[in-house]
């Protein structure tokens, strides 16, 4: 393992620091959350400020309006703008997700249409596979599309949608063929968010925000020429966003161990066995990740590709988020009520975090499903036993 930048690598830090220090403000070590219209217009123009100057997706290829660089130098960008008090929350699904699943099974005019647009901030992507039936089966959804002349007639429920309130266009995964087992009557569509019967419901958060829908479509019309993949092979179109997913969700924003020992210093608990005990767990963790992230790193180097081990980082990170939020609200005893970031310590980082930090445990693949791809991809422990893999969707039991 190579803890050490390349020259190469080295140089390309100090450029991609000079670029973000000119137009971007430091991160502060205690900052609340940004939400509304001013965040997402400062978010469009910041995303076409970096794609301008080449820094959006800089693996892409240049054609298609990326940079043409190595995965290592995406790894480096991706460190230093985490420096920085960068809006870049509107795009992560998008460019991180949906767009490379447009790249890999659109047709030319697709990339033509909408790369270019969402890599620009023009256009924002939002992913619709999530359903209230279905929870952490993806294969298990119900929505329905039907297939009338050149044109597929969609019905149906998605939920847990961040930012389809705001979003231009998403890919839709749906059912166009209940009588084969579920993982093989799937089919992917590209879905303008803004037509005729497509209705996406902000849902009103614990925390405050209402980042995420519930999306109901009802009689929508998509032009065939808008599936992405063939018909029926909206799993394997799947998988390529699920893994993307995966990844881009691996690690958690908000507080860690180096922001609660602040927090501990000022109230004088750092002598606290208990807690000490507490934030060397947190720390030895936090490094283990460190870690592994570079031992990804070190492949991404060699032009190797980094498998599934990526999943630890998500549920490590998730469920450290979570306790450290829930010790920072118990350390401040019955203040810790109080979530206004004028009033509380820390600008209510802990409270603001501590009411999604169980969201990230589920976006993404649950804990559950995140242990299993670990146990038998990268420990090679035998698979699930699954009963319904071989049964007509329309033939499994609900209820």
């Amino acid at each position: 393992m190579d803890f050490n930048d390349t020259p190469e690598e080295a140089e390309f830090r100090a450029e991609a620091n000079a670029f973000l220090s000119k137009h971007l403000k430091p991160k502060s070590e205690a900052q609340p959350r940004e939400r509304g219209e001013e965040f997402l217009k400062r978010a469009k123009a910041w995303q076409k400020t970096k794609a301008q100057a080449g820094y959006a997706n800089i693996t892409w290829p240049k054609e298609i309006g990326g940079r043409g660089g190595t995965p290592m130098q995406q790894v480096v960008w991706n460190q230093e703008e985490g420096k920085f008090d960068a809006p870049t929350g509107p795009f992560q699904i998008g460019l991180g997700m949906c767009i490379p699943t447009v790249i890999a099974f659109g047709s030319d005019e697709h990339k033509k249409r909408y790369v270019q647009k969402a890599l620009m901030g023009e256009e924002i992507w939002c992913q619709l596979f999530s359903e209230p039936s279905a929870g952490s089966d993806v294969a298990g959804l119900k929505t329905r599309a039907v297939k009338d002349g050149d044109e597929w007639v969609i019905n149906g429920q998605k939920v847990w949608t961040s930012g389809a309130h705001y979003s231009d266009y998403g890919i839709l995964l749906t059912r166009t063929d209940p009588t084969v087992p579920k993982h093989k009557g799937l089919t992917m569509f590209i879905v303008d968010m803004k037509q005729a019967g497509v209705e996406a419901r902000p849902i009103h958060q614990a925390s405050g925000g209402r980042e995420f829908n519930e999306v109901y479509f009802t009689d929508v019309r998509i032009p065939d020429s808008d599936r992405l993949g063939e018909v029926g092979a909206g799993w394997k179109v799947a998988l390529v966003t699920l893994m993307n997913e995966r990844l881009a969700v691996g690690g958690s924003p908000g507080p860690d161990y180096s922001e609660i020992m602040e927090y501990a210093r000022q109230i004088g608990i750092l002598s606290d066995q208990a807690f000490r005990e507490k934030l060397a767990d947190w720390y030895v963790a936090a490094q283990g990740y460190k870690l592994t992230k570079f031992r990804t790193q070190t492949a991404l180097s060699k032009g190797e590709t980094p498998g599934p081990e990526n999943s630890i980082g998500k549920i490590l990170t998730a469920n450290q988020l979570q306790d450290i939020c829930n010790t920072g609200i118990e350390l401040q005893d019955h203040y810790g009520i109080i979530s206004d970031e004028e009033l509380a310590p820390m600008k209510a980082i802990f409270q603001q975090s501590f009411m999604w930090a169980p969201g990230l445990r589920i976006a993404g693949g649950t804990d559950e499903i995140l242990k299993n791809i670990i146990a038998e991809r990268v420990l090679g422990l035998p698979q699930d036993v699954r009963v319904d893999k071989d049964i007509p969707f329309e033939k499994l039991r609900v209820g």
